[in-house]
């Protein structure tokens, strides 16, 4: 009954992350739509202002990749604490992010 309880866990788990990482890869990337968006309309934002909010939206993408491959490492090592007592878990959790 534990290996199952621990199969469930750790599945449950994968799945919120996963789900987690898709859902910041959509906010990420219908932000940074606006973002460009609304700098485009704005013609009194000079450029340097401009190249400034874009670089923070590539900040925040990588930011995004970071995190997701940190997820990634840890629910590898989770699945490595249960080794054995189940079959493998799938793969890697989705590595989601934005374009």
């Amino acid at each position: 009954m534990n290996q199952t309880m621990n199969k469930q866990m750790t599945e449950f788990t994968g799945t919120t992350m996963d789900n987690t990482t898709k859902a910041l890869a959509a906010l990420q990337e219908q932000t940074e739509k606006m973002t460009n968006m609304f700098i485009d309309m704005l013609p009194w934002v000079p450029e340097e202002g401009k190249k400034a909010l874009r670089e923070w939206d590539k900040t925040y993408r990588k930011g995004l990749e970071d995190i997701t491959a940190a997820m990634n490492e840890s629910y590898k090592n989770v699945e490595g604490l249960f080794a054995g007592s189940y079959e493998t878990l799938p793969a890697d959790i989705s590595t989601a992010t934005a374009k």
